[in-house]
């Protein structure tokens, strides 16, 4: 008895890594497919959470069928609203900014979610902050060296690591390094946007979850609601007919990925963590896929790593 209990207890923590190491797939992944393919990054997210629609929705109307509370215009409306930080939002500044920058300024500056998280819960009186107390004191250092190191990685990229990388760096003409850094922080701007809305979305997500415990039904229909807002925003922003058109290659493979696990099996772990352990554990996590995003950036897309 005691063992079941334990390992219920270890459940919301190994699922966390788990999803930390799909989210680095998906973002290697979907730069690899953007970068070497030309992928277009609205098409992209607007595929991945149609398809995930698909297999969700029909899911949750069969799993809840007989437990799920009637859904109200109010609670579409919070779904509407979910949809558009988690998806709309917050999904497309990432892969803007990965495009222009690198999955592993992507990990890093995510560290910035339990910041941003912290902030809000003080905000909305999720948390409490006790100045006084030992632990609300290395919160607040925590969330400055969080902020304090988001804008260094973003205003700042080093010189690459590696004698080899180093030297063939400063052969490189003054302006391709001056562009490599203006798109480096440019990627880094809208990494910060994804963050924070991440941040409102793992506060706005726990809000709701008091009131209507129904997990499915939650990520199925703001699946769907992003996904409306995602066809929206892609059939004004994306000119090119051609890119609506998917290769059956790394493109398919990286959409059916990000469907799959990026939003059906991340978006359901996501919000039953948040559910069982509140929206600051599940941006605790966050650290681990730098790690991992930096081996993965430098094996598979051949990128240089870079001090700061």
């Amino acid at each position: 008895m005691k063992m079941k209990q334990y390992l219920l207890e270890c459940t919301p923590f190994a699922a966390m890594v788990i999803v930390e190491c799909l989210d680095v797939g998906l973002t290697t992944l979907s730069k690899a497919a953007m970068s070497k393919k030309g992928m277009n990054h609205f098409i992209f997210v607007l595929y991945s959470n149609a398809l995930a629609t698909v297999i969700l929705l029909p899911s949750s109307f069969l799993v809840n069928r007989t437990t799920r509370q009637p859904l109200s215009f109010s609670l579409l409306g919070k779904f509407f609203f979910l949809g558009l930080l988690g998806i709309t939002i917050m999904q497309n500044c990432v892969f803007t900014g990965i495009s222009y920058s690198s999955p592993t300024l992507g990990s890093a500056m995510s560290n910035l979610t339990p910041a941003i998280t912290f902030v809000l819960a003080v905000i909305f009186r999720m948390e409490k902050l006790d100045v006084g107390s030992s632990i609300s004191q290395i919160k607040i250092v925590g969330t400055v060296v969080s902020i304090s190191g988001a804008f260094l990685v973003t205003f700042y990229k080093g010189a690459p690591i590696g004698s080899f990388q180093t030297r063939r760096s400063t052969l490189q003409p003054l302006v391709s390094l001056s562009a490599e850094t203006g798109n480096w922080v440019i990627g880094g701007l809208f990494l910060v946007i994804a963050t924070i809305s991440l941040a409102a979305w793992n506060i706005a997500q726990a809000a709701i979850l008091k009131g209507y415990p129904s997990q499915l039904t939650i990520v199925a229909f703001y699946c769907l609601f992003g996904t409306f807002q995602c066809a929206i925003l892609s059939l004004i922003v994306v000119k090119d007919p051609s890119s609506w058109i998917l290769s059956p290659d790394i493109e398919l493979i990286s959409i059916i990925y990000s469907a799959i696990f990026g939003s059906v099996v991340t978006f359901s772990v996501l919000t039953w963590c948040i559910d069982r352990k509140g929206p600051l554990f599940v941006t605790m996590f966050k650290p681990v896929g730098i790690a991992i995003a930096a081996f993965m950036s430098v094996v598979f897309l051949g990128e240089t790593l870079h001090i700061g």
